[in-house]
């Protein structure tokens, strides 16, 4: 009966001495390594040790002699016909009537199916991981509870947190008040009726960084079956850059249409008040000079010539110039600039100093004596009367670099977001279309402004220009 079940087994049954010499090779034995048993009974299992284990079988016969049994070792073995095949071993000692071991009995099982389905799935997870992470989205995956179990290289640019520190928190650090408290109940109402509001969909969310400050992503949310175990995953894009993108295209819009605006409004207003001016002149001519009504036309034609001015100023923002780009010497311009301000009896208690020098630069120098004269007389208000401004001129690499710093009370962070913007001013009666001005002539230039408020106080104007041998040199 032992020796039918032997011979009828499908696994590869092998009796052999403690030297390695076989006793006995059932048929398993023949399909498995294509050899029969006249062939290997009374051979040595060195036959079907692969080169490259050579110490494998001294290992095995040296555990057995010291009465281990071996279970499911996994090894390979080597065929008649020279192929390697994966198989798992137990091996079990042979005892004599007096107890003493003489022997193992080894059962071989070919588990190379298995070995090579093993190693197909662990290329595909390897695959699968690779792609996840070089994905540009970030990839998160959450179990029913809301634990976070996967997170790939983008998601933590994005968030902040590296993969150790947030491999098993709630999902909800990454969501800001007040969807963070509501996403457990979402879960939970899920999993309970069916109900999906995200999942299988893709919306725009706001997501919460490590630090705290929040940022736009499209989410989209699938669910998967892993082991049984019900998960989440969710991949998010970065809208960041979009979002910016179509805020400057409507802001941008807009523009043109204040433009439009503005210049319909310029034109219209201009003449009829130039007209309206000289008629007042006209008026206040005839007055006699000890008249009361003296001051009243004179205090109506300076009011004539502010909104002259505020029409001006429309005109030049809604329909700048073109720029007429020669080599100008920077300085120069900058000092006859200082010299307009100071012919305004209102500012001549200012200081204002002047270092260092710049290259010629390709520009405009009607235009940017425009630019100039509005930052200075922004620093002229923000000061007052007895205030110091400094400018300070340099070479930067391709530009000249101009800085002009002010010793007044700064400019808040939410008002200094919004100063490039039209209609946007500090001043009590103020157009705010002073800067938005500046910004343009400087973009026909090829150039830049940047404002910092340092912390001491003051405020920082960089205005850069490209220098005129940069330019011809293109």
């Amino acid at each position: 009966m032992l020796a039918a079940l032997v011979e009828s087994s499908d696994d590869a049954i092998i009796a052999k001495d403690l030297s390695g010499r076989i006793l006995s090779w059932n048929r398993g034995a023949e399909r498995l390594y294509g050899y029969s048993a006249s062939e290997m009974v009374g051979a040595t299992l060195d036959v079907l040790i692969p080169p490259a284990s050579p110490n494998e079988l001294a290992d095995i016969l040296a555990r057995i002699s010291r009465g281990e049994r071996i279970e499911h070792y996994e090894t390979v073995r080597r065929t008649k016909d020279g192929r390697l095949v994966d198989v798992s071993l137990t091996v079990s000692p042979m005892f004599d009537r007096e107890g003493r071991i003489v022997g193992a009995s080894a059962i071989a099982r070919d588990v190379s199916d298995r070995k090579k389905t093993e190693r197909q799935i662990r290329g595909d997870e390897e695959l699968l991981r690779s792609i996840v992470e070089s994905a540009v989205d970030g990839i998160v995956v959450i179990n029913a509870k809301g634990e976070i179990q996967e997170f790939n290289n983008a998601a933590e640019r994005f968030f902040g947190y590296a993969r150790g520190e947030i491999i098993g928190r709630n999902v909800n650090a990454l969501m800001p008040a007040p969807f963070d408290a509501e996403h457990d109940r979402y879960i939970a109402r899920y999993l309970e009726t069916g109900e999906a509001k995200i999942i299988g969909k893709g919306r725009e969310v706001v997501a919460r960084r490590k630090d705290g400050t929040t940022f736009p992503v499209h989410l989209s949310v699938g669910e998967m079956s892993v082991g049984g175990r019900r998960m989440f995953i969710g991949i998010m894009h970065d809208l960041t850059a979009r979002v910016e993108m179509e805020a400057q295209l409507r802001e941008q819009a807009t523009l043109v249409r204040l433009g439009e605006m503005a210049a319909v409004i310029a034109h219209e207003v201009k003449n009829p008040l130039a007209a309206v001016r000289g008629a007042i002149q006209v008026i206040g001519k005839r007055l006699p000079p000890d008249s009361r009504d003296a001051p009243v036309v004179t205090e109506i034609v300076s009011r004539l010539d502010a909104l002259n001015q505020l029409v001006g100023d429309l005109l030049l923002f809604a329909r700048p110039p073109r720029a007429h780009l020669i080599p100008i010497d920077i300085k120069s311009l900058v000092t006859a600039t200082v010299a307009l301000l100071y012919e305004d009896a209102a500012h001549q208690g200012l200081r204002i100093d002047v270092a260092g020098n710049a290259p010629p630069v390709l520009g405009d120098a009607e235009l940017l004596k425009i630019v100039f004269l509005n930052l200075l007389l922004n620093s002229a208000h923000a000061t007052g009367k007895n205030g110091t401004i400094q400018i300070r001129l340099s070479q930067a690499r391709d530009a000249c670099e101009v800085v002009v710093a002010d010793n007044g009370p700064g400019i808040s962070p939410e008002i200094r977001s919004k100063l490039f913007t039209p209609f946007v001013t500090t001043k009590a009666r103020g157009t705010g279309l002073g800067l938005s001005t500046v910004k343009s002539l400087l973009d026909a230039h090829s150039g830049s402004i940047r404002l910092d408020c340092p912390p001491g106080g003051g405020t920082v104007v960089t205005v850069r220009v490209p220098l005129a041998r940069i330019q011809r040199s293109d």
